[in-house]
């Protein structure tokens, strides 16, 4: 356990190239977090200072309902660390994963909320470059969240010629004339994005006329008759049962000085930070298992269904702790895994014939729930998601003998005895 500033910090919920981001509690209002925590060391190796900068000072700009809120940047010695809203719902491409397609409704009302958030920050002059089902979070009640401006571009970032010239993004969903090197509108490729394929597609049968009208206007490889996001508003599949969002433009100029500061040396800039000595499995408080369960439904937590695996799933164990690293770490080194242990978290990783497609990193963690019942934690760290649920559904069958089954949330009875015995957040 880790204490920055007024913040506890608590297990890690992800990881990148660059960057953890880990669950954290606003001691003074008992509000969750997020917090990306990068190495100073490493940002500088990578030349990626300005590259953070930006990222902050847009994420400073942006107050919208449908995109992740940033709170505030701060910094130590070594580290910075960049609080932002925690979003509980997960992304966006994880439901589909999980739930198949989507009807209609739901799909149009994340759309909705897609080009509302998008139609905002290019008032700003601000063009994403990166939207993709990974990057769109849902919240506990289902509302969509843009997350991850690392590749935005801003308006002083455009030429001579009024175009954008920086290949970048994900290739599945980027528009083609990003590929082309002859420049780009930003925000004109972002609207592409939003139709979330490429060129050459067919529609499939279930897709209502409205719907294909729509998207073929969207994937437009000509960037002038591609439609507007005027165009799209005003498209009959768009405004069906829209409900305009409300954003608070009252809000004062957000301060960007401390985007500056937390790359400073001076002592007096830096955060403090306490480490809290750890003798065991990190205990998660209700806090942190209440922001799990996505609203009230701790069943989610402990839901085991192979045929529906996220890309960070758990299960559960009433096995002494040292005997679940320990039978888990034999099992993945019996599945080719190279096994790095410290303490109660795990990291494994697979390497397949030298290329990175085929890599596969996953990183374990395990928690104490209550006195002889625990909580494993297992997160994709790197690689191909698909290859993730195929590589979990064997884990857990070679696992059997020190899982469990947990129901909490079926019953109001057993889930009041659950939350009591889980330790208070504060």
């Amino acid at each position: 356990m880790k204490k920055v500033g007024k913040y506890e910090v608590g297990r890690t919920i992800g990881k990148g190239t660059f960057a953890k981001v880990k669950f954290a509690i606003n001691t003074e209002t008992s509000e969750c977090v997020a917090l990306k925590v990068l190495a100073k060391d490493t940002i500088l190796r990578n030349k990626m200072v300005e590259q953070i900068k930006q990222e902050v000072s847009i994420m400073k700009m942006i107050r919208h309902p449908n995109v992740v809120r940033l709170h505030e940047v701060l910094a130590s010695q070594t580290k910075i660390y960049i609080f932002l809203e925690f979003v509980s719902g997960g992304e966006l491409f994880d439901k589909i994963v999980h739930q198949g397609r989507l009807n209609e409704e739901k799909s149009r009302k994340y759309f909705q909320q897609l080009i509302d958030a998008i139609e905002y920050c290019h008032s700003k002059g601000i063009s994403h470059r990166d939207l993709k089902p990974e990057n769109l979070l849902l919240d506990a009640h289902g509302n969509l969240k843009i997350s991850d401006f690392g590749l935005s571009a801003l308006p002083h970032q455009v030429r001579e010629d009024g175009l954008l010239h920086t290949t970048c993004g994900t290739p599945n969903y980027v528009a083609p004339e990003v590929l082309n090197n002859k420049g780009y509108d930003g925000a004109v490729a972002d609207i592409w994005s939003c139709g979330i394929q490429h060129a050459s597609f067919s529609c499939p049968t279930w897709f209502s006329p409205s719907a294909k009208s729509l998207i073929m206007k969207i994937l437009d490889p000509n960037t002038q008759t591609r439609i507007t996001l005027a165009g799209i508003r005003s498209h009959p599949w768009f405004k069906k049962n829209y409900i305009p969002v409300r954003v608070n433009d009252a809000e004062e100029t957000p301060d960007l000085d401390d985007v500056d500061s937390v790359f400073d040396n001076a002592q007096e800039n830096f955060v403090n930070e306490e480490d809290v000595k750890d003798t065991g499995p990190s205990m998660m408080n209700a806090f942190e298992l209440i922001s799990l369960s996505q609203g009230l439904n701790l069943s989610a937590l402990f839901d085991r269904r192979q045929d529906h695996v996220k890309r960070q799933t758990r299960f559960t164990s009433n096995k002494p702790a040292k005997e679940i690293i320990s039978k888990m770490e034999a099992t993945a080194r019996s599945m080719g895994f190279q096994v790095e242990t410290r303490k109660y978290k795990m990291r494994l990783e697979s390497r397949g014939a030298g290329r990175i497609d085929h890599h596969l990193a996953v990183a374990i963690e395990v928690f104490e729930m209550a006195p002889s019942l625990y909580m494993i934690e297992v997160r994709k760290a790197m690689g191909d998601t698909l290859k993730y649920h195929k590589f979990y559904k064997t884990f857990c069958g070679k696992l059997k003998d020190i899982t469990c089954k947990m129901t909490l949330g079926i019953e109001k009875g057993k889930h009041e005895r659950a939350r009591s015995k889980v330790q208070p957040a504060l």
